[in-house]
């Protein structure tokens, strides 16, 4: 260890600082909740037995909590049992140290006092314990050096505490849950009656869901070439440029119907997303993008797009591997950074979980501990959170091709966790890969069904905890990989009804 040196030139070892704590505060709250019963019901809910200092404290307070919930009376007599073969108990005079701390009655007036106190002080020991396991992890240069990783582990730990810190606001009254639920049909009826959330950019969508709603997780489901990730941009895009649309009309940031948007992709690079949703705004196929296939007029247009979209609250993190963990002190650092209100993440499957658990876990286990973490990130940072799915080979086994719930992948948890789940669905997909020989006898009938359906697509509502389930019709522009609300004329009498 390093000496302190001194200025008169001498050294002394440095001074210990003590952790943050008042073992008599305990010991007073302790006395009193013994005398008085009652007062457990004021302190229970924000005070946790680990919260104390002294172990021993933590245990008796822990028995006093055991007691009351079974309505059984807890004082130093019906305690004195649980605690006869106590070691530490021993140390400080047996059970009669129970007896001891009811001496003082008058610790009965300033009970909340003492276990507000209590809990002050264990948030902040937990705080120096971050603290200090920052100062190691960075001194520590034995093992692989990761600085980011090691913020990222900070971050977490530190809104941990944060987040203890303020479970006193997740109790509302009736009163405040009617307010919220008030103002958001207010902002539906605002909107024409169809949109309550944030907007998905297609009205059909937005009529079906009300728009994406605070705190909710939204599953978006498909086989591959389905084209999630295309409408996942589409509702990315929209959300931001409505974001920048509502601020420009002066309406308050709080009642706008869109929202800064981060974009976790862990699939593709920022540039491919880039890339599409240019394509989508520009009119410009991908693929000519990507292989320079355009005109002079062509180029000048993609110019024009890529001026307006760069003022755009859209940010990209396109960090390959990452953990829930690493994913969620990301988000949480974006919301501080950027207001962000809308967060998706391309695509649930390619997370990783936290890895702490047994070797014997499997990844059903993993993407249930995704799909869980995904939804607390909805809930602690009150925005809606989009998360793509991959679904099983199960629907190309099938004669009806459209998806179910059972289709998802490691689907339990995924289910359960999601408060809307969607499928995107097209039928020219399949319908494409039957094509028959040029001179085969249904060549004539395959070619009318692909003209049917070509660029048609369906989003399936399957789980709706606000409304009804059903599906909604959209056109699909394959060429700018672009969703959009059907005009009246795509309407064909087989797809009325």
């Amino acid at each position: 260890m390093a000496e302190v040196v001194r200025i008169d030139g001498g050294s002394e070892p440095p001074a210990t600082p003590s952790l943050p704590q008042n073992i008599e505060a305990e010991a007073a709250l302790l006395g009193a909740l013994m005398i008085d019963n009652r007062l457990v019901e004021d302190v229970q809910l924000r005070l946790k037995p680990h919260h104390f200092f002294e172990p021993l404290h933590g245990r008796i307070y822990e028995s006093i909590l055991r007691m009351t919930d079974k309505n059984m009376v807890a004082n130093p007599v019906t305690l004195k049992p649980m605690f006869d073969g106590d070691e530490a108990m021993r140390e400080v005079g047996g059970p009669a140290y129970l007896a001891q701390l009811t001496g003082s009655g008058a610790a009965v007036i300033g009970a909340r006092d003492f276990a507000a106190q209590i809990y002050d002080l264990a948030l902040l020991r937990a705080l120096v314990g971050v603290g200090r396991d920052m100062v190691e992890g960075a001194l520590d240069t034995s093992e692989e050096v990761a600085p980011l990783a090691q913020i990222e582990r900070a971050e977490s730990e530190l809104y941990r505490v944060a987040e203890e810190g303020g479970t006193a606001n997740s109790v509302k009254s009736f009163g405040e849950a009617t307010r919220l639920a008030l103002e958001q049909a207010e902002k539906a009826l605002n909107s024409g009656g169809h949109l309550s959330g944030i907007t998905t950019g297609l009205d059909g969508v937005n009529t079906k869901v009300g728009g994406l709603h605070k705190s909710d997780l939204v599953i978006l489901a498909g086989r591959p070439g389905m084209g999630k990730t295309s409408l996942a941009t589409n509702m990315a895009f929209s959300a931001a440029q409505r974001f920048v649309r509502d601020q420009e009309d002066g309406i308050d940031p709080a009642k706008s119907a869109g929202a800064p948007v981060a974009f976790f992709s862990l699939e593709m690079s920022a540039d491919q997303v880039g890339t599409r949703i240019l394509a989508e705004q520009s009119g410009i196929s991908s693929e000519n993008l990507r292989m320079g296939k355009i005109s002079q007029q062509e180029f000048r247009s993609l110019a024009r797009a890529a001026g307006e979209l760069s003022t755009l609250p859209l940010y990209i993190d396109d960090t390959p591997g990452l953990t829930i963990a690493a994913l969620r002190a990301r988000a949480r650092r974006l919301k501080r950074q950027k207001g962000i209100g809308f967060v998706v993440v391309d695509y649930l499957q390619l997370l990783q979980g936290s890895g702490k658990g047994s070797a014997g876990d499997n990844r059903v286990q993993e993407i249930s501990e995704i799909s869980r973490g995904l939804k607390q990130l909805a809930k602690e940072l009150d925005v809606p959170v989009l998360a793509l799915s991959q679904l099983s080979r199960a629907v190309e086994q099938r004669e009806d091709k459209k998806p179910q719930l059972s289709d998802l992948r490691e689907s339990g948890s995924i289910e359960q966790d999601a408060d809307m789940v969607w499928f995107v669905f097209r039928p020219d997909y399949y319908v494409a890969a039957k094509q028959p020989a040029d001179d085969h006898p249904d060549f004539a009938a395959w070619q009318e069904e692909m003209q049917r359906v070509y660029g048609t697509a369906e989003l399936i509502v399957a789980k709706q905890r606000h409304g009804a389930t059903g599906k909604v019709r959209l056109r699909f522009d394959a060429k700018i990989t672009k969703f959009s609300d059907p005009t009246d004329s795509d309407y064909l009498p087989e797809m009325r009804g």
